[in-house]
């Protein structure tokens, strides 16, 4: 399988030399960098050849790695069920560069681009309708960048008074953050599967 692998990567970068900038196999599966530019270009041609035939996107989604200059990962991964084979694309961009959109190759990509815009803040240019689909539409910030708070900037709760859901900024109150480190068991009367021979030796 991994011969196979090898030869399929080869044969990608033998056939768009232009779109593809460095492959490897490992895990039982073939990965490609690619140039942002090119990667509608790519998806489409591996969605054609003969000799790839990958008709289904799988998933589309990024990873943050902010200490890095091309700070965000976009990653494709497609099926090939003629073959029996998956490939990942990766394509590395900076904060304020724009992807060209996948949907007029793949209308599946739609909802995957948008979560992605969401939770990334990354632009795919061509889109139909990039919008958020996760968050709400008033959201400040993108929750799966690395440096976005765990807690959140704002919370939402019903107002009884004003009869609808409010913000406000997170509060965090000190008394919840305190811990005593005990178990979670100790004061339970009863005793857990195992801890009889405990009880026993005392």
């Amino acid at each position: 399988m991994s011969e196979e692998l090898r030869e399929l990567g080869a044969l990608i970068e033998a056939k768009r030399p232009d779109c593809v900038l460095g492959w490897d196999v490992s895990f039982g599966e073939l990965s490609l960098d690619v140039a942002p530019a090119n990667i509608a270009g790519l998806v489409e041609f591996l969605k054609t050849d003969t000799a790839c035939k990958f008709s289904t996107l799988v998933d589309l989604t990024a990873v943050d790695y902010p200490e890095r200059p091309k700070r965000f990962e976009v990653v494709y991964h497609f099926l090939s069920m003629f073959q029996n084979h998956r490939i990942r694309l990766k394509t590395a961009i900076r904060e304020d560069e724009i992807v060209p959109s996948i949907t007029e190759v793949h209308p599946s990509a739609n909802w995957f681009e948008r979560e992605v815009f969401d939770m990334f803040g990354i632009l795919f240019s061509g889109h139909p309708d990039l919008r958020r689909i996760l968050t709400d539409y008033g959201f400040r910030g993108y929750p799966l960048r690395k440096d976005f708070p765990t807690t959140g900037y704002v919370e939402l709760r019903y107002d009884e008074a004003q009869k609808r859901v409010v913000y406000e900024p997170v509060k965090l109150v000190q008394e919840y953050r305190q811990f005593d480190f005990m178990s979670p068991w100790e004061g339970a009367n009863y005793i857990l599967p195992g801890d009889e021979k405990g009880e026993g030796a005392k």
